[in-house]
């Protein structure tokens, strides 16, 4: 039996299964809800049915002109299924009261957004909510982002971005959640949890995974580039957190950019149809990316009217922006190169969407003005942010601990991010308010008040280079440069810290200079900032570093001669004062990273998770010749996969385990004890790794399977207890079916990835 074969009878045995495994996004009627549509479109025209399928942008449009507008007549003709980005209750229920009192059949639209984390209050950029890993936290966050764009009309946002990513250089991997599948898939679930809920109310929106698939693999780390590799790293390293949201009822999701296989995602029968749907019984509709259709045509796969007949087939059922199918699916229908039947299936599943949101009980379900004022950037909403930001940051290194700060004496807070609200939000933060984010200075005031001495200074630019800044934030307002001669930025800054306690010195990457089409080929902070980092330090003073970045950069440098580090990411709304209680210590940090960070750009691709080589380099050793290692430099990350200091110290004892062989079903527990040896009460993470030693394809050395996130006083102990079972152990093998193989099993608990206590034990089928 050929390899397709046995993909196609995997597909057959697990069908019924994983269509079981989807959950329904609300509870309705589902008889009605068919016979309610079945009867809609047994009304609808061909032009009409095309037109659910258009998903144009309006822009923000002002308020009266939602009846002028060239959308406004579209809309009025049938031709418009939704719109994004148009933010206000009083513009969106305008444009939504032509399609249901101008229409001819009253068919109400979906309101889409960019809600990735956060609307008007926001929270820390999706890498950074990662390191939380706490997934109350996480789906508290969605929670609060969809109770707010829906109080302002939206019902539909493209989120969540669970792409994995290992390749810094791509500037999107700030939008996702890390390199790891096991977390991607518990923060996927909760996030589609966090904005759907039930639909029982009008503070629950539509949620749109995306980018499906394997978008954050780009060739290069270079945004919208190729993707290539094997179905069975698909299935194993990159699919699950798309599945995970499938599996948590996610009613929508986005077609990746990147090709597949040598076809674009867009137009990728087996992705869309024999995956997503056959597969994983995924019953909602599929959207394009932004002009996603129109793309096909670069990627060399026809012409317009080819390839939206392509990605109709494929099964994509919503056109963003590109017209395509608007303007040929009709022609295609008439030259018969689609069916009626291709045009309803999709039709049928957009207004499905709409009838279970609730649009067709009452189109004005997300309209109620009231809750603008009640619900919309709220001081329970901002303190919440606030407090999930303080969890995301990564303390990296703090030598001497000088951390935590005291709110005596003279700080002097120096550089190009430390008095700038615009870049505190972060990328992807459409609906922010960014003169009322607060700085790392206001934070600062705000915390300390009187008690302290602030002295400010900018320091330097970002970059050296105009054009480069230019081009890291042509869509924001981002920092403003300063003129002068670099020389006499620097004096400044060296005059306001010749009296100071501590220097404080915010520095990084500007909001914009990650993102989509925010690549870089260099992954270390730009010039201008470490020749301020190298004169502060020249002070003799103290120096702490306040990390701003959407990706892991490589701070080798700054590792080795800053003695505190403390990674930021770009905490949102409230970022300078959740900023300000982990600097003086009303917060003890307890984030972890979910990237790996690597010595040099020259180690990229990096990640825990990797296979051995034939040649693996010995355990302790830097270079072996005829083994797998460079000659410039150890294989070691700078930073590992799961990495993150605290201000108290933490100690785990040895790994004990119920049994050392086991068989069949049975349950193993694996049980750790963490005591908190400092002096400071905190938070811990709790990493459970497994190594399958010997499979019929090769094994990652290992994969995170579990965590827990506790608290422990200073000087407590508790012990923690892994349940195993062989779900645990399950892979896709060579013929892509899901198991687990019997054998010899490492399992190992600790604080991250590289500092682990080891089990081994035998489990026999």
């Amino acid at each position: 039996m050929n390899r397709i074969s046995f993909f196609m009878m995997m597909l057959l045995v697990v069908l019924v299964t994983s269509i079981k495994a989807q959950k329904t996004i609300t509870n309705f009627d589902t008889n009605k809800m068919n016979t309610f549509i079945s009867a809609l479109m047994n009304k609808m025209t061909v032009d009409e049915k095309i037109g659910q399928l258009n998903l144009p942008g309006a822009g923000d449009i002002t308020t009266g002109q939602a009846k002028s507008s060239d959308i406004a007549t579209k809309i009025r003709a049938g031709k418009v299924g939704a719109l994004f980005n148009i933010k206000g209750v009083d513009k969106i229920k305008a444009v939504q009261k032509i399609a249901v009192e101008e229409g001819r059949l009253k068919i109400p639209l979906l309101f889409g957004m960019d809600v990735i984390h956060g609307y008007e209050t926001v929270f820390p950029i999706s890498l950074g909510l990662s390191c939380t890993w706490d997934m109350a936290a996480v789906e508290r966050s969605a929670q609060i982002a969809a109770k707010e764009a829906s109080a302002s009309g939206i019902c539909w946002t493209f989120s969540p971005m669970v792409d994995i990513a290992r390749d810094p250089r791509w500037g999107r991997i700030a939008e996702g959640s890390g390199e790891d599948a096991y977390l991607g898939t518990q923060i996927a679930k909760a996030m589609v949890k966090g904005y759907q809920g039930d639909f029982s109310s009008n503070s629950n929106i539509l949620a749109c995974v995306k980018h499906y698939a394997l978008y954050g693999a780009a060739e290069a780390g270079r945004d919208y580039n190729t993707v290539d590799m094997s179905r069975i790293r698909m299935f194993n390293e990159y699919f699950p957190p798309y599945k995970a949201a499938v599996d948590a009822g996610v009613g929508s999701v986005m077609a990746s950019f990147n090709e597949v296989e040598g076809i674009p995602a867009t137009g990728n029968k087996w992705l869309m149809t024999d995956v997503l749907r056959k597969l994983w019984g995924f019953n909602g509709f599929v959207v394009t990316d932004y002009t996603g259709i129109n793309e096909m045509v670069d990627h060399g796969m026809g012409d317009l009217q080819t390839v939206s007949a392509l990605a109709l087939k494929a099964g994509i059922e919503m056109d963003m922006i590109g017209e395509g199918f608007l303007t040929t699916l009709k022609k295609s229908l008439t030259e018969k190169k689609i069916t009626i039947a291709d045009i309803n299936a999709a039709c049928r599943r957009i207004l499905e969407a709409k009838y279970k949101l609730g649009l067709f009980q009452n189109p004005y379900k997300y309209c109620d003005e009231s809750r603008v004022v009640k619900d919309v950037y709220t001081a329970e909403n901002r303190n919440e942010a606030r407090k999930i930001a303080s969890q995301s940051f990564v303390l990296l290194k703090n030598e001497g601990n000088i951390l935590p700060l005291k709110k005596t004496g003279t700080i002097t807070l120096i550089g190009p991010l430390a008095n700038s609200r615009q870049n505190m939000p972060g990328t992807w933060s459409v609906a922010a308010r960014f003169s009322e984010a607060v700085s790392v200075l206001d934070g600062i005031k705000q915390v300390a008040g009187d008690k302290i001495k602030i002295n400010y200074a900018l320091g330097s630019n970002l970059d050296y280079d105009p054009a480069f800044e230019e081009r890291a934030g042509m869509y924001s307002e981002g920092s403003k440069r300063d003129e002068r001669p670099a020389s006499e930025i620097i004096n400044e800054a060296l005059a306001a810290a010749s009296n100071a306690d501590v220097i404080v010195a915010a520095v990084g990457e500007s909001s914009e200079m990650s993102g989509e089409s925010s690549s870089v080929t260099s992954i270390e902070i730009p010039r201008a900032q470490k020749d301020l980092l190298q004169a502060l330090l020249k002070t003799g003073k103290p120096v702490v570093a306040l990390l701003f970045t959407g990706r892991p950069l490589a701070l080798k440098w700054e590792n080795e001669n800053i003695p505190a580090i403390l990674n930021v990411w770009f905490g949102g709304s409230e970022a300078g004062a959740a900023i300000a209680d982990v600097l003086f210590g009303d917060v003890n940090p307890s984030g972890k990273l979910t990237t790996t960070f690597p010595q040099n750009i020259g180690q990229v691709p990096i990640f825990y998770n990797h296979k051995n080589t034939g040649r693996p380099l010995e355990d302790g050793k830097w270079f072996q010749k005829f083994r797998s290692n460079y000659l410039d430099v150890s294989n070691e990350p700078l930073y590992p996969f799961g990495f993150g200091l605290s201000y108290t110290t933490f100690s785990y004892s040895d790994v004990s385990v119920s049994d050392t062989t086991l068989t069949g079903n049975q349950n193993l527990n694996a049980v750790i004890t963490v005591t908190n040896t400092g002096n400071y009460d905190g938070w811990e993470v709790v990493q459970l790794y497994i190594r399958d030693v010997v499979g019929s394809i090769t094994c990652p050395v290992k994969e995170l399977k579990g965590f827990r996130k506790i608290f422990l006083k200073k000087g407590e102990s508790k012990k923690i207890t892994f349940k195993i079972t062989p779900e645990d152990l399950k892979f896709y093998n060579y013929q892509l079916q899901y198991n687990w193989e019997p054998g010899d099993f490492n399992i190992m608990i600790g604080s991250n990835s590289r500092d682990l206590k080891i089990k081994k034990i035998n489990w026999k089928k």
